[in-house]
């Protein structure tokens, strides 16, 4: 693909364009062969940058964007070809795929080539060796089973602008990913000559598409744009390879434990949620409207979708089962719905819920336009309530569940019972189930939104209230005072003020602009229907009354079904006081009356903790924390279910192996209920192609079934003492730097492109909560985002290296050891660590600071910053006992010696694009020099694998 690549840009730029891409690439190969680690070592590439005009820098640095693009394209196609090769390895040899047919492996089935049996992080091998081991840890198959069918994990898309690349590259992507199966496919069938040409040509012709698409935003994004982005995977993918990955676990399942253990078919074991649309916190593009839209459009992007499956259905189940002899109540109740002389009862059953969902899409569609004109909504006219569907368990019911089909104690599943009643169970089992799937799993909203708002909005609209009231103001009492007067207003049957009284003549005077954007956000809940809304979360939250507020106002409103409401502990503090924050919450009645099944959910914040102390003091307050809140919980009968709000980078609490990560969580914090964020590159990463997507839904699947049934002990008391001081070290180390260096600012500013990130066309975000300020008030993301682009990723590592030389120098160096050796928990932070180091280049961040730092005292701030990541180095080369880093991870290291030279280039691609950027005298100038900065940002994101 490259060679095609390499044609259309001589073909469209010319060939002396591809003449100076090569000469640059040979540049980048002579310098990563002569290992030489010094910033010389890209003096030459730097000097030959510098002679290119700012057009060339643009179109070089697409070609080597683009290059690492459809790498990235082939190693995933390679990385789903081997998965596939591994499933044909497996079931090479088997001679049965019944149930209790020919067994090994200490009494288990032979694998069936469902799901990966020989892989540890597979459900298929999870399964195996919980029912199968050889030793005492073996579990039953029903309680196997029950932990299945009732875990869950909610995978919740966030529009954090770390996917640089467009929707339209996206797609084209993923046609080239699809012709490489294709050809797969071919080769196996050994295809003639003129479909292999054929094919040939699709990708020649997909891959200068691209290369003529322009991949750089001209605008910034909307947030209706960003959700229309966010759900692709959705409707594309996930739409299809949900139900696919479920019929395999199904299958599975009756495989390993028996044909009784079949997966229900209204579990759900996943379930989606997306921030996009609905996350306001220092947003101010995210209004009551934008959020109604993006509902709106989601309801009509399901109701489609729905409406094409059902209509698919018709042309499937076209059949007459006989009446003779037969006693389905089931087929018996559709019969009497659409007549006895019906020739295709199902067609006659069915095209009405076709029609209903056709009927539901324009409904959505009508009502959206209503809300972008800015004109009030709501059924009237031709379209009443009962001609729609607006929630998935009034189409279950009238479709597949119908709740007053009792008989005997139990429901019918309608058409689905009435098919396997008729001998046309095999007719149930396909598209039929696969349907019912995805209503359980994607109901009639596609993708519920959460909203999430900062604490201070809430507190601001409660002062306006209080102060309107003439009861003073609210921001000025103290907690108690706050818990004691929300206490009594939750106890109280009236409400606070009328809807819209901030419009009211005598009354505006009162309320703030954002107080009045605050309240219409909950006005705005209580107007949605059901499913369209998730969880309301508190960002920076610090207190109880921070989470009373919040159901204050949803009552108040009028929410007749109160979103659950999702404290956000995320800086060490929030952490380190969250147990109290919540021991006090819990002791309020009207509070836990609230709580649905006294479910609590609670959101962990990586990034923000990661950015305020450093991963390695951070990851300690987070386990610890939920540890603890554990503990409080359980005292009080109340059931915690964990949100971990992960970035894609390890600076963010991200971890590329999903498995070992969510082992690594502290026992008893799991429970087989799993929430997390998906952000940015890695939603398309994770689920941006079918067999990716149903590899990862596995992995996840097979990782909270495991979780459930791993002995692991809390930390001794020793290694606990050994976390706080490691922690305490780290925590000061960083915070010296980051916050006590007067330098630091000056460095980190001009060393990296953060400053230029706001400009550019990424998110709809702002970088920063506030427009003042400097680190603390920028937002994790660009933090991230800028150190990753230089290749320095300094959040990751700074402080680690402090911690671990002054235990490992001191009496203390065994514990620490054994820590490492025998907590598996630790060793996944340190791993992390070691894998970053691996993929960071310190003599990249030195180009950096020559091209674009001049003051002096930065200067020697970088020299600095260098020496430590040095010795950070050597500090955890001497705990792994490692020779050298990530020496045991193959794949790693072969990635990045294929990858680095592109990535060099791109690195002085960007320097340099930087420096004239920030010397621009004219607009034109400066307007492609941003084009050439955006592209560069994309190539370096593509070939590190993660920006933020």
């Amino acid at each position: 693909m490259g060679t095609l690549l390499g044609s259309a840009i001589s073909h469209h730029e010319g060939h002396d364009i591809l003449d100076k891409v090569e000469t640059l690439r040979a540049m980048a190969k002579t310098s990563r062969s002569s290992n030489n680690s010094s910033p010389e070592r890209l003096r030459d590439m730097a000097q030959y940058v510098t002679s290119l005009s700012d057009k060339e820098l643009v179109v070089i640095s697409r070609a080597f964007a683009h290059f690492l693009a459809v790498a990235n394209a082939a190693e995933s196609h390679q990385r789903c070809r081997r998965l596939k090769l591994d499933l044909e390895r497996e079931t090479a040899n088997v001679t049965s795929t019944e149930e209790g047919g020919n067994h090994s492996n200490g009494g288990a089935p032979e694998p069936m080539g469902a799901l990966h049996a020989s892989k540890p992080d597979s459900t298929a091998g999870v399964l195996t060796k919980l029912v199968y081991g050889n030793d005492e840890a073996t579990v039953s198959k029903e309680a196997v089973y029950n932990s299945l069918i009732n875990q869950t994990v909610e995978i919740v898309l966030t529009a954090h602008p770390t996917q640089v690349n467009r929707r339209t590259i996206l797609e084209k992507h993923g046609r080239i990913q699809r012709i490489l199966n294709e050809a797969d496919a071919l080769r196996e069938q050994r295809g003639t000559p003129y479909q292999k040409q054929q094919l040939d040509n699709a990708l020649r012709r997909e891959i200068a598409s691209i290369w003529q698409t322009d991949e750089v935003s001209r605008v910034k994004p909307t947030p209706q744009s960003e959700a229309e982005r966010g759900t692709l995977v959705l409707e594309t993918v996930l739409w299809d390879s949900l139900p696919s990955f479920l019929r395999k676990l199904d299958a599975t399942m009756k495989h390993t434990l028996g044909e009784t253990y079949g997966l229900p078919l209204t579990a759900s074991p996943f379930k989606f949620a997306s921030w996009m649309g609905g996350d306001r916190d220092g947003n101010p593009n995210v209004t009551p409207t934008v959020t109604r839209e993006v509902c709106l459009t989601n309801r009509i992007k399901a109701a489609s979708l729905l409406e094409g499956d059902v209509r698919e259905l018709l042309s499937l189940i076209s059949g007459n089962p006989p009446s003779v002899n037969c006693t389905s109540e089931a087929m018996q109740r559709i019969r009497n719905k659409v007549g006895e002389e019906s020739r295709a009862p199902y067609r006659s059953y069915l095209w009405p819920v076709a029609e209903k969902l056709k009927k539901t899409a324009d409904w959505a569609r009508s009502e959206l336009v209503k809300v972008q004109r800015g004109e009030s909504s709501g059924f009237g006219g031709d379209v009443n309530v009962g001609d729609v569907y607006l929630d998935k368990d009034e189409l279950l019911q009238e479709l597949l569940l119908r709740s007053d089909f009792i008989i005997n104690g139990m429901n019918i599943k309608t058409v689905h019972q009435s098919l396997c009643d008729t001998g046309n169970a095999v007719v149930a089992d396909g598209k039929l189930t696969d349907l019912i799937r995805k209503v359980s799993t994607f109901g009639l909203t596609l993708i519920p939104l959460d909203v999430r708002q900062e604490s201070d909005r809430h507190a601001e609209a409660l002062d306006c209230i209080t102060k309107y009231l003439g009861l003073g103001s609210y921001s000025s009492w103290d907690e108690t005072a706050r818990v004691s007067w929300i206490q009594a207003q939750l106890l109280s049957k009236r409400p606070l003020i009328r809807s819209n009284i901030w419009k009211e003549e005598g009354s505006e005077g009162f309320f703030t602009l954002t107080a009045v954007d605050t309240l219409e956000t909950f006005q705005m809940i209580s107007e949605q229907h059901e499913g369209s809304l998730g969880a309301y979360v508190i960002s920076q939250c610090t207190s109880a009354s921070d989470i009373l507020a919040v159901l204050l106002l949803q009552l108040d409103a009028g929410v007749k079904k109160p979103l659950r409401v999702v404290p956000l502990f995320e800086t060490l503090d929030d952490l380190n006081g969250a147990a109290g924050t919540m021991e006090q919450l819990y002791s309020i009645p009207a509070y836990v009356g609230s709580l649905e099944g006294r479910k609590q959910e609670i959101m962990v914040g990586y990034s923000d903790s990661a950015k305020d102390a450093g991963r390695l003091a951070a990851t300690w307050a987070q386990f610890e924390t939920q540890v603890k809140l554990s503990e409080v919980a359980k005292k009080h009968s109340v059931d915690v279910v964990y949100f971990h709000g992960k970035g894609g980078t390890v600076g963010r609490g991200g971890n590329p192996n999903t498995f070992k990560a969510i082992l690594s969580h502290a026992p008893g914090t799991i429970n087989g209920q799993f929430r997390v964020t998906e952000q940015g590159e890695m939603i398309m990463q994770n689920f941006g192609y079918a067999d990716r997507a149903e590899r990862t839904l596995d992995i996840y699947t097979a990782a909270i079934l495991a979780e459930q049934h791993t002995k692991r002990e809390l930390p001794s008391k020793k290694w606990i003492e050994m976390m706080n001081k490691l922690s305490d070290i780290s925590c000061n180390a960083y915070r010296k730097i980051v916050r006590g260096d007067d330098r630091f600012v000056p460095y980190f500013r001009a060393a990296t492109p953060e400053l230029e990130l706001g400009s550019l066309n990424i998110g709809s975000r702002p970088a920063k909560r506030k427009a003042s300020g400097g680190v603390e008030s920028l937002r994790a993301i660009p933090w991230i985002f800028a150190w990753t682009q230089t290749r320095l990723n300094l959040p990751t590592w700074l402080g680690v290296g402090e911690a671990l030389n002054e235990v490992l120098s001191s009496e203390d160096e065994q514990t620490l050891r054994e820590m490492y050796n025998n907590w598996g928990s630790f060793r996944t932070t340190i791993d992390l660590v070691e894998m970053i180091l691996t993929k960071s280049d310190s003599s990249v961040s030195s180009h950096y600071e020559s091209m674009l730092v001049s003051d002096e005292k930065a200067l020697e701030l970088g020299s600095e910053i260098r020496k430590i990541h040095k010795e950070t180095e050597q500090a955890v080369l001497n705990l792994t006992g490692h020779k050298e880093l990530s020496e045991h991870d193959v794949l790693l290291k072969r990635l990045m010696t294929v990858r680095n030279p592109y990535v060099d280039c791109l690195n002085c691609l960007q320097a340099e694009t930087l420096k004239r950027l920030r010397a621009a005298g004219t607009e034109a100038e400066e307007e492609i020099l941003k084009d050439a900065l955006l592209t560069t940002i994309t190539g370096v994101a593509n070939g590190m694998g993660n920006t933020g």
